[in-house]
């Protein structure tokens, strides 16, 4: 390396900025490898030139964010300038990540209720049919009590059809067709509930994935696994220390 001149490696840096192998992070890796190279990739002309690509700067975006830096910092201004910036877009992405996250936990929320509503509104009608279903039976039940009066029965028996019948207000027959219509239109409902039930879980499935998917960061996941499998390394030692204690 000592054996290539200062224009030899401007020249490669150049190329590689200009074509796009060499990004913000080759430099800054290049810059803490020796002070030669910290020296080099510190030059103005590559970060004036990714100042202007990474972010879309014109050139007079370039001169008044040149205007906003310190006078007194001379060497490494466009360095400086490209953090400013960089670390501003990452605040605004880091901003629109949390509320692209607040709105699909919102929306999951959402869903959460609108099942919540469903499966209740399921349960009541389910309860409504079943006593429906039961007052049909005991109607049934009296016409054909009603019937069997014309039949000799012991007397007790045919006190209790009498009872049966007179429980009645309305006629038997008017009566048992609008309970059938409406065991139809309560089956009818319970599907419906059903059918949205299933379309609103799958909206959560997908609402719930979505949501993972944003939140997951790869740098986090593998700081929390390294420090989950930094605590199970401690545990075991821990374990096999009071285990060989126990032994001696």
């Amino acid at each position: 390396m000592s054996a290539l001149p200062d224009e030899m490696w401007r020249t490669v840096m150049d190329i590689g900025i200009e074509t796009k192998s060499l990004q913000y992070r080759d430099l800054c890796s290049l810059s803490i490898s020796c002070r030669r190279l910290r020296r080099l990739a510190s030059e103005d002309s590559l970060w004036s030139f990714l100042l202007l690509t990474d972010f879309s700067l014109s050139a007079d975006d370039l001169k008044r964010e040149n205007g906003s830096i310190s006078s007194s910092i001379q060497s490494g201004k466009f360095k400086s300038l490209y953090k400013i910036r960089y670390e501003k877009d990452r605040e605004k992405n880091r901003l629109a990540r949390r509320r692209v996250v607040l709105r699909m936990e919102s929306e999951v929320a959402e869903r959460l209720r609108k099942i919540r509503d469903l499966e209740l509104q399921s349960s009541e009608e389910k309860e409504k049919l079943n006593m429906v279903v039961a007052e049909l039976r005991n109607l049934r039940k009296a016409r054909q009590a009603s019937v069997a009066m014309n039949v000799w029965q012991p007397e007790v028996i045919r006190g209790k059809q009498k009872e049966m019948i007179q429980q009645s207000n309305v006629p038997v027959e008017f009566r048992i067709n609008a309970l059938e219509m409406e065991i139809s239109l309560c089956k009818q409902q319970i599907a419906g509930f059903d059918k949205a039930l299933r379309l609103e879980k799958r909206r959560l499935h997908e609402a719930e994935e979505q949501l993972a998917s944003v939140k997951y960061h790869p740098l986090e996941y593998f700081r929390n696994a390294s420090f989950q499998t930094m605590e199970r390394i401690v545990r075991s030692k821990k374990f096999q220390h009071t285990s060989n204690i126990k032994e001696d």
